[in-house]
């Protein structure tokens, strides 16, 4: 199912069934007036952005510090494996739902709420800032403390009135931050309105690294080996590019052609350097036109040539990475590579990677123009934050990390 038909079913279908649920659920409320529980089995709720499940890693590290109980994660079953990443929810603790169609969506979200009594779910937090779906979700999961961010006097958009522990959304600091303030709202001992009233520094955002063995660095390297004839880690350095983007925000694409340029750029500069085109096996296609476009065999197609739970590994062999704003940039916060991030629509201030990374942004006064009041929706075709950003700008950017290879 495509973004825009998933967006208009969340909107026609979401927002009277927002208005019926807060009806209801007021009304039974007014004969048995809700509960008081610690939280002990919570559930989060995080659908469409695999990026996401890794910027929420701080947040999930603390509430499994602070719950006697279990800890559980309920997405979209494409994007389950950004969660495998850091395993810092158990497998069997994981719940998908299946967006391919909306028979599909409907069928797993009735076993969703079988699923959430059976494990005997006492709290949910949604981190979605969009969705009048996972809000309809944490309503009908039977948790007594329901967490989420609520619109207050913000034109943010309707999604009923089901939370227990609201949440202040604050579009000014790190989504992590934001994360970590919805956790704070189930542990607190008191009630506040608008939850939290505390400082978060940036240390509760530290990002957790992935453990990864010299065997599978070894499976790696012995992949580019099988691609690139002569092929010496010592000798020839490793630098990835993914210029792909998803379809949920196509303004974020910088042109093939830009990438082109800083690739060639690149191999002048180091001429031992190999350049990995990155990808999912979908993307395959659109990473061989940017190698035809290079023309250099150091230039290589390397989209599905490893398996998603294989970044990891790939990404501490490598020397560095050029992205666009997309998952790649969190899922290489895990190991200690670096990434060079090319930001437009969106502002690194508040999606940027967590982990040693450097965003590329032009900070035109139009951006960022996508936000949680908007549903991610922007009215611009002529994405001129993006545009403005040359391969020369991006070259001289990372040019300090080919420095450090020589």
């Amino acid at each position: 199912m495509n973004v825009d038909t998933m967006r208009n079913i969340d909107h026609y279908a979401g927002v009277p069934l927002a208005f019926a649920g807060t009806i209801i659920k007021k009304t039974i409320q007014a004969f048995v007036p809700p509960k008081q529980q610690k939280a002990k089995n919570v559930l989060l709720i995080e659908l469409s952005e695999m990026g996401s499940a890794i910027l929420v890693d701080p947040a999930m590290r603390k509430l499994k510090a602070n719950i006697e109980g279990e800890l559980y994660f309920v997405i979209f079953s494409k994007n389950k494996a950004s969660l495998q990443l850091l395993e810092t929810v158990k497998e069997e603790n994981i719940f998908t739902i299946d967006e391919s169609g909306i028979m599909e969506i409907a069928q797993t979200s009735l076993a969703f709420f079988k699923w959430c009594r059976e494990k005997e779910i006492d709290s949910v937090i949604d981190l979605e800032l969009f969705s009048r779906f996972t809000a309809l979700l944490s309503a009908a999961s039977g948790a007594t403390n329901t967490v989420g961010f609520h619109a207050f006097h913000n034109e943010g958009l309707y999604r009923g009135d089901f939370l227990t522990h609201k949440v202040a959304y604050n579009a000014h600091q790190h989504i992590s931050k934001n994360f970590i303030a919805l956790v704070d709202a189930l542990l607190s001992e008191s009630q506040e309105l608008p939850f939290m009233k505390r400082i978060i520094p940036d240390s509760e955002i530290e990002i957790a690294k992935a453990t990864i063995s010299d065997e599978e660095q070894e499976s790696i390297l012995s992949t580019i080996s099988g691609i690139y004839e002569g092929f010496d880690k010592e000798k020839n350095p490793v630098i990835l590019v993914n210029s792909n983007a998803s379809d949920l925000l196509p303004q974020r694409r910088w042109d093939r052609e830009n990438y082109g340029e800083v690739i060639n750029k690149i191999l002048a500069y180091n001429e031992n350097a190999i350049v990995l085109l990155t990808g999912a096996p979908s993307e395959k296609d659109g990473a061989q036109l940017l190698a035809d476009y290079v023309g250099d065999k150091r230039c290589i197609n390397f989209a599905g040539a490893v398996k998603f739970l294989q970044l990891p590994a790939l990404y501490s062999v490598c020397a560095f990475m050029l992205t666009n704003d997309s998952g790649p940039a969190h899922f290489a916060s895990i190991t200690d590579m670096h990434t060079f991030v090319i930001f437009g629509p969106e502002t690194p201030a508040l999606y940027g990677s967590l982990g040693p990374t450097t965003p590329i942004y032009s900070h035109m006064s139009c951006s960022p123009c996508v936000s949680a009041s908007n549903h991610r929706k922007t009215p611009c075709s002529d994405n001129q934050c993006i545009k403005i950003i040359t391969p020369d700008w991006v070259f001289n950017t990372l040019k300090f990390k080919l420095d450090e290879l020589n």
